[in-house]
């Protein structure tokens, strides 16, 4: 008549170790990730300037895009704090719909990278981070009058600086490679998430954001130049 007490009691206590263990284990893995590797080479190891190519191109080419630069600071060659600084510009007519679409405003993201790499103070690095964005902006819209074929009304409109922000946060994977001297190279994956935003009635989405991209984004990347100082 004792065994299945003795039994249930043994299983219980099994069970609430292997819990112990894993979140123990856990706990490890967590303070091993945020710890910074102890030996000789000091904590601040300088700071870095760096300047967007992608977002300048896309400016170039296309009815969008961003002209950004990051200040990146080097504790000990692991941990990264960078803050990145822009302004964003659309200018999009619809040919098919025949909206006209405008804003121009400077964006800011903050946010923090870790370096994966084993040999943290070699040249070249590995890394992810997290990102959070915000901007304030204004956006034109309008579209010229025009008679509706079927209610024979004026069907045109505008609206003019209406009033918008936006936060975001981003995921960022990214390579950092040393070409000479102070000289870096570094591109950048970045996955993207609207937190939150307000928008002027009667606006629903705004077709562009400075700093986030078009309405529909969720990847972006950067191709930086960086200069170690």
């Amino acid at each position: 008549m004792t065994i299945k007490p003795y039994m249930s009691f043994s299983i219980r206590k099994s069970a609430i170790s292997l819990l112990l263990l894993l979140a123990a284990t856990g706990v490890q893995a967590q303070a091993k990730f945020f710890s910074i590797q102890k030996d000789s080479i000091p904590l601040f190891r300088g700071f870095a300037v760096s300047f967007d190519v992608v977002g300048a191109a896309m400016k170039m080419l296309s009815d969008y895009g961003q002209y950004e630069g990051a200040l990146r600071v080097n504790l000990h060659d692991e941990w990264f704090p960078i803050v990145e600084a822009g302004i964003g510009k659309a200018t999009h007519d619809d040919e098919v719909t025949r909206v006209y679409y405008s804003t121009s405003a400077p964006y800011f993201k903050i946010g923090i990278d870790k370096n994966m790499l084993k040999d943290k103070h070699g040249p070249n690095r590995l890394y992810v981070g997290l990102r959070y964005g915000f901007t304030s902006y204004k956006v034109d819209i309008a579209r010229p009058d025009f008679v509706d074929p079927y209610w024979k009304w004026d069907a045109g409109y505008g609206i003019k600086d209406a009033a918008c922000k936006y936060h975001w946060a981003e995921i960022v994977v990214g390579v950092d490679a040393k070409i000479f001297g102070p000289l870096h190279l570094g591109w950048s994956v970045r996955y993207k998430q609207r937190l939150a935003h307000s928008e002027d009635a009667p606006l629903d989405k705004t077709w562009y954001v400075p700093g986030f991209g078009t309405y529909d984004t969720k990847l972006g990347g950067t191709f930086n130049v960086i200069i170690d100082i």
